[in-house]
């Protein structure tokens, strides 16, 4: 059985994105310094360009992940990244209301109303064996929250961004402790970070 995990590119001040969605340029910074280069499945998303330790840990991790449970916020943001997540696996939207534009669910997205748990559990049926990877920010909230996580990412990017969105946004108990970290691996501009949830 695959675990259920979630992470994101995080700045040493402890933000995934600045204020007003921005700092993006300088967080993922790592996606194009090195000289490994990993396709996308996405039109929009151009192949990355990993340092030779983050391209490793990536291309296993994009290995094993069988789904992604995302919000309509990062779908939308993204415009449903042209089509297909660059990761290629079927994506779970978590949503109040299914976009018009995608009357039926397909290969590429699949959208759920009954909350996370709801979320998590069509992912794991999707990706039977694999992961599941729930995308950072609110989802990864609920899903902690839920008790649905088996494992938590951390990309730690030399930036400071004074303020922003944060990994778990405001959760409902607090503290939570983690086991670990399990990995940590030196890449090129960012150190990627792996904690067991307990």
């Amino acid at each position: 059985m695959g675990r259920t995990i979630t992470g994101a590119t995080m700045s040493i001040d402890g933000y995934i994105a600045g204020p007003g969605e921005s700092g993006f340029d300088l967080l993922f910074q790592w996606y194009g310094n090195g000289e490994v280069e990993l396709p996308t499945a996405s039109p929009y998303v151009p192949p990355l360009r990993l340092s030779p330790a983050s391209a490793e840990l990536v291309r296993r991790e994009w290995g094993n992940t069988g789904a992604l449970v995302v919000g309509r916020h990062l779908y939308d943001m993204t415009n449903a990244w042209g089509g297909r997540h660059p990761i290629d696996v079927t994506t779970v939207v978590l949503t109040h209301q299914r976009p018009a534009d995608r009357p039926e669910d397909d290969e590429n997205f699949v959208f759920v109303t009954a909350g996370i748990e709801a979320a998590v559990a069509r992912a794991k049926e999707i990706a039977g064996d694999k992961d599941v990877v729930v995308n950072g920010g609110q989802m990864a909230r609920q899903a902690l929250e839920a008790g649905l996580l088996d494992e938590v990412g951390v990309e730690l990017v030399p930036v400071v961004l004074g303020a922003g969105k944060t990994l778990f946004g405001e959760l409902a108990a607090t503290p939570v402790q983690f086991d670990g970290p399990i990995a940590v691996v030196q890449g090129d501009g960012v150190t990627h970070l792996r904690y067991r949830v307990r």
